[in-house]
């Protein structure tokens, strides 16, 4: 069972995850803070670069499966044409209404 878009808590992960889910760049850009950073699986990257790879140009979506009351924490299945599908999990600092961070790596 998903939990559906419009059912994500926070509106600013609702909105990355509806630009991440429709590969939606500008939209994807306009969900984050300028001068956002995230990290996978410890380790900090490169967003522009991790979100090109891992997202846009491999046709990454994210299935929610749990939130955290505040809808900042989720447990989604993630797949892309290149990793195929894993069970993640993902953290993310909001600020201003836009993502400023966001961590990600298996569950």
């Amino acid at each position: 069972m998903t939990i559906a878009l419009d059912k994500l808590n926070d509106p600013a992960v609702r909105a990355f995850v509806g630009a991440l889910n429709s590969g939606d760049r500008a939209a994807f850009q306009a969900a984050l803070s300028p001068g956002a950073t995230m990290s996978d699986d410890g380790s900090d990257r490169d967003i522009a670069d991790w979100t090109e790879r891992e997202v846009f140009s491999s046709g990454g979506h994210m299935d929610i499966e749990t939130q955290s009351s505040d809808g900042r924490s989720l447990v989604a299945n993630y797949r892309n044409d290149t990793w195929g599908e894993m069970r993640t999990a993902w953290r993310f600092d909001v600020d201003g209404g836009r993502v400023t961070r966001f961590e990600t790596g298996q569950a």
